[in-house]
């Protein structure tokens, strides 16, 4: 069972995911699964656009099992280490549309809490569901488009090349076309060790695999994804 004590909740903003995943105007229409979506204000600022984007958005992640009140004492109690150890390490990012560790601050907790006002009817309207890789609760085919932005990869000193593997297999099982975004694990802007294994073991099961670089870099490296279908 996840303890909320090992999370450190971090949300990225709608815009954002727009230049992670290349996402054009008619693909923001699209049936889309925001696979390990955390605290982002993605699926908030998506329904919140719902009068121009006519789409349907779902996210799944274990931490939604928490209350409202209880993600935001998290972050509250990890928002100010994290930015600390940003300040320790500028040299790794890239200050460009947002300009300095304080300005990363606060647009991160402007996405964070758009997610928290948003999450108790999200909840209810079952756009957010408790759920982890790599096994989903979603029927074959479910979505178009399955999005897993600072998991996989990122994380490559804790999750399995296997671990990759499998659950990129399960969200192409549950859409015609995964996007995973960045391929650099976290903090050192190097890509992956797991990426060329994973990109092999992908294409014998008879996966289309791509890398695409993106319109957006704030990790140094960080500007490509892996496009799956």
């Amino acid at each position: 069972m996840m303890k909320l004590e090992n999370v450190v909740p971090w949300g990225r903003s709608f815009d954002e995911y727009v230049k992670m995943f290349d996402l054009t105007s008619d693909e923001l229409k699209l049936n889309i699964l925001d696979c390990g979506g955390g605290p982002s204000s993605f699926n908030a600022e998506m329904m919140q656009l719902g009068c121009n984007i006519s789409g349907n958005i779902t996210s799944c992640d274990p931490i939604y099992q928490f209350t409202v009140e209880e993600i935001q004492n998290r972050i509250q109690q990890t928002y100010s280490k994290i930015i600390a150890a940003v300040k320790e390490t500028p040299e790794n990012f890239v200050w460009q549309d947002i300009t300095s560790p304080d300005e990363l601050g606060e647009v991160r907790m402007v996405a964070m809490k758009k997610f928290l006002a948003d999450l108790s009817q999200g909840i209810s309207q079952k756009r957010y569901v408790k759920s982890e890789l790599p096994n989903l609760p979603f029927t074959n085919g479910k979505f178009d488009l399955a999005l897993c932005s600072h998991l996989l990869f990122t994380y490559s000193n804790i999750l399995s090349a296997d671990f990759h593997v499998d659950s990129i297999v399960e969200m192409r099982r549950v859409a015609s076309e995964v996007r995973v975004f960045p391929l650099v694990t976290q903090f050192s802007g190097e890509i992956s060790p797991h990426l060329e294994a994973v990109i092999n073991q992908l294409t014998a099961r008879g996966l289309q695999v791509e890398i695409r670089k993106v319109d957006y870099e704030f990790q140094k490296g960080g500007n490509q994804m892996l496009w799956v279908r």
